[in-house]
């Protein structure tokens, strides 16, 4: 995937998504309140008006490949559970389920667009099964949160699977009914048919690859981790479901 290399960001943990331009989504909230954090520097350029965020297979799959959308809110931790399994070529941060063209993050994190942050994953139906993807998605998100992951809260956070034909359909529904026997509260997730995605800002885009302590200490503070770990053990995010990729 082209994406362009973000400035390493060195504050501390922080227990929602903040950019590479110093925005933070509106519910953020310092882990540790006694500790000063330190300040992301300002980007020079616009990523939001880079043409390269928009690439043709977002929307269209390569001749032998599928597409699978899955929103489990804030998209960075969001594309390493699926970016890491055999078969999955790539997979794009972005924002889908809204009516609005082109939306920035700006716009999306402040809950003004029906949007929600997503993942866009383009994966080889010869190599990985959708099931496999449905299960590794439950495995990476609480799915009984309204509105919501963890430290993120409102409906730009909120929780999906969004389908591409009818198949997908057929499995997110009985998977959705399956996975409702582990959990005594109702599941949040919707299940929708897939519209528009606007790939998020480049810097947005594997994020866990570019800053990875700030990544790892969000994925913590914010939660996350913890609520997988404890629920899911070693299924967690779904790892111990797939071969990972050969190096």
């Amino acid at each position: 995937m082209k994406k362009l290399a973000l400035i390493a960001i060195s504050c501390l943990v922080v227990a929602a998504c903040e950019t590479s331009n110093g925005d933070t989504k509106p519910e953020a909230q310092s882990v540790d309140a006694a500790a000063p954090e330190v300040p992301a520097k300002t980007p020079t350029s616009a990523p939001a008006k880079d043409p390269s965020r928009l690439p043709a297979e977002v929307d269209v799959a390569p001749a032998g490949k599928a597409i699978a959308t899955f929103a489990g809110g804030c998209f960075w931790c969001m594309e390493k559970p699926f970016e890491v399994i055999d078969g999955v070529d790539a997979v794009y941060s972005g924002y889908t389920a809204g009516p609005e063209k082109n939306p920035t993050y700006k716009q999306v994190s402040s809950g003004a667009t029906g949007h929600t942050e997503a993942v866009r994953v383009i994966y080889d139906p010869a190599k990985v099964k959708y099931s496999l993807l449905l299960q590794v998605y439950w495995r990476s998100i609480n799915p009984t949160q309204v509105n919501g992951q963890f430290a993120d809260h409102g409906t730009q956070y909120r929780t999906g699977i969004y389908y591409h034909d009818a198949e997908q359909k057929k499995l997110a529904e009985i998977s959705k009914e399956e996975i409702a026997k582990k959990f005594d509260a109702p599941i949040a997730v919707e299940i929708k048919e897939a519209n528009d995605f606007w790939p998020a800002e480049v810097y947005h885009q594997d994020y866990y690859l570019k800053n990875s302590a700030h990544y790892e200490r969000y994925r913590v503070g914010s939660g996350r981790a913890g609520y997988l770990d404890k629920t899911w053990g070693d299924e967690a995010y779904g790892y111990s479901l797939h071969k990972p990729k050969k190096k």
